[in-house]
């Protein structure tokens, strides 16, 4: 990518899975900035994450077929929409629901009642009862999986001062959005998160997806400024090892471990910034999920003016970026399952959109097809998804 496009990336802002908003989709915290300053960096950080202490990389459950899903909130999973969710499933070729268990701001979904959870978490009872709700998901064979939102956790961060980032005064940071990050670096933090992961696991779910696994956007302007647990290690080694350390601690379990990341990570070098370098976490993980919203690309990504209104050509272009940023690591390369669109992006401005719809959806996943990319996730914040669909 070309210096105007970093620059056209830094002016707009770029977002994915995250904040939940009637009108966006779950637009995660703006990483153009981030990202800008990493692709003009003249080099980054190389050290690997030394996978080879990994048992061979296999799938832990190698006779799952290809997994198709969408994503559910802990409200619609704990309330009547999951009877409309449910009777999608059932009546197309969709198979999995990636649910949440942490969700954005922190909380625990469900009535957990786990001491070493509720010293640091908090729980909401969304999902009122989480038992009744694996059985169901079990009647209808849904794939389960459990999304847990890792190091952007408010509840945390105003709970336990000491695990976040810190201002001068002693009052904890928060992003302009007023979400807390926890530090990367506390292996606290770790555990913690892992430990939710592991009573998903006992619960049912079959994999576990774990978001937000990066600093927040823009640290590298205020990481000499901040209060926190500091380390020599470079933030995107921090990052790759809480993956690695995860999936070991999940291995027992017989779990699979997925990571969302920025779609644009596959395309620019490593953003040393946030801590997300593209090889380093797919290397640890058994399924990752880029996340290539169209509308998310803006003007000349892939030969396109406006990428949301070519979305065989944009999701094309980025399965593109992704293989030859994977093919190197050989054996250790991981599922490519990407977050694709089915919502619309009418904040884009006249002209500059499509209304999303059956064509258009179609068109992305007919564009993952044609790159040998056989499964894949549909986001939409509110869990509206468009009827009528072809999901081969």
């Amino acid at each position: 990518m070309n210096m105007i496009w970093a620059i056209m990336l830094i002016a707009m802002g770029m977002s994915g899975n995250g904040d939940q908003t009637a009108n966006t989709p779950s637009v995660k915290d703006t990483v153009a900035t981030t990202l800008g300053s990493a692709m003009i960096q003249a080099q980054h950080n190389s050290m690997k994450v030394d996978a080879s202490n990994l048992p061979v990389k296999s799938d832990p459950q190698p006779t799952t077929p290809a997994i198709k899903g969408i994503y559910v909130t802990a409200y619609s999973a704990g309330g009547s929409r999951m009877n409309q969710l449910l009777d999608l499933i059932d009546k197309t070729e969709l198979n999995a629901m990636v649910i949440d268990i942490k969700d954005d701001a922190g909380y625990i979904t469900y009535p957990t009642t786990n001491p070493e959870l509720l010293k640091l978490g908090k729980p909401q009872k969304f999902i009122r009862d989480i038992a009744g709700l694996m059985d169901r998901l079990k009647q209808h064979k849904v794939y389960p999986i459990a999304r847990i939102v890792v190091f952007k956790d408010t509840v945390l961060a105003n709970k336990n001062s000491q695990m976040s980032f810190r201002n001068p005064d002693g009052s904890v940071w928060k992003n302009g959005k007023g979400d807390g990050f926890v530090n990367p670096y506390n292996k606290e933090v770790w555990d913690y998160n892992i430990a939710i992961a592991k009573e998903a696991a006992q619960l049912g779910f079959k994999e576990i997806q774990f978001d937000y696994v990066r600093f927040p956007e823009g640290f590298e302007k205020r990481a000499d400024k901040l209060k926190y647990t500091k380390s020599e290690q470079s933030r995107s080694d921090a990052v790759a090892e809480f993956v690695q350390y995860a999936r070991k601690q999940l291995a027992p379990l017989g779990v699979r471990v997925s990571v969302d990341i920025f779609g644009y990570a596959a395309s620019v070098p490593a953003a040393e910034g946030i801590g997300q370098d593209f090889t380093k976490i797919s290397e640890n993980v058994d399924i990752i999920s880029p996340m290539v919203y169209p509308s998310h690309y803006t003007t000349g990504w892939f030969g396109v003016k406006d990428p949301d209104k070519n979305p065989y050509q944009t999701i094309k272009g980025s399965m593109v970026d992704t293989h030859k940023k994977l093919d190197p690591t050989g054996k250790l390369k991981p599922i490519i399952r990407p977050w694709i669109q089915d919502f619309t992006a009418s904040w884009l401005g006249s002209g500059h959109y499509a209304k999303y719809g059956k064509i258009q959806v179609e068109d992305q996943i007919r564009a993952l097809k044609d790159m040998q990319v056989d499964e894949y996730l549909l986001w939409n914040a509110t869990n509206r998804y468009t009827s009528g669909v072809t999901y081969k």
